[in-house]
């Protein structure tokens, strides 16, 4: 009986991706690379609904937090603070076949509010009700 891993196609493809992503973040280090480049590649290579919101969130974040080191993570445009650690990032749609993008907050980022809180968000379109309300969790992700 063969025995299996236990991860999903999906699992197995993001975990190549993310060995992929650290073996460039050493090269890009040796080399002195700016890592906002492979975000823009990112960017670029999705669909133009998913693009177009992730976009405006890269803008976002440069213009809130720029402290914030653009990188990739696990093949998705992420957002990095001093210690390396990924504060938020942004998931599209098509990389696990969802119905919507979503923009996720990690433990790095400081959205704590009592004993739950929500760290990830559904994004379909954005707009500038959209716009805000992220602004808001980037700054509240920052403690500004």
């Amino acid at each position: 009986m063969v025995e299996q891993s236990g991860f999903s196609d999906f699992e197995k493809q993001a975990m190549k991706e993310r060995a992929a992503e650290l073996r460039r973040e050493q090269a890009n280090k040796r080399s002195k690379k700016n890592p906002e480049a492979d975000l823009l590649e990112k960017i670029a290579e999705m669909p133009d609904d998913e693009a177009f919101i992730a976009a405006k969130l890269n803008d976002l974040v440069r213009e809130i937090a720029p402290e914030l080191q653009p990188k990739t993570w696990y093949s998705m445009p992420a957002y990095a603070n001093a210690d390396g650690k990924v504060v938020l990032f942004f998931q599209p749609a098509t990389k696990f076949q969802s119905r919507y993008n979503t923009i996720g907050f990690n433990d790095a980022a400081q959205l704590d509010d009592g004993a739950m809180w929500p760290t990830s968000f559904a994004v379909t379109a954005w707009q500038e009700d959209v716009a805000d309300q992220v602004s808001t969790l980037i700054q509240r992700a920052m403690k500004k």
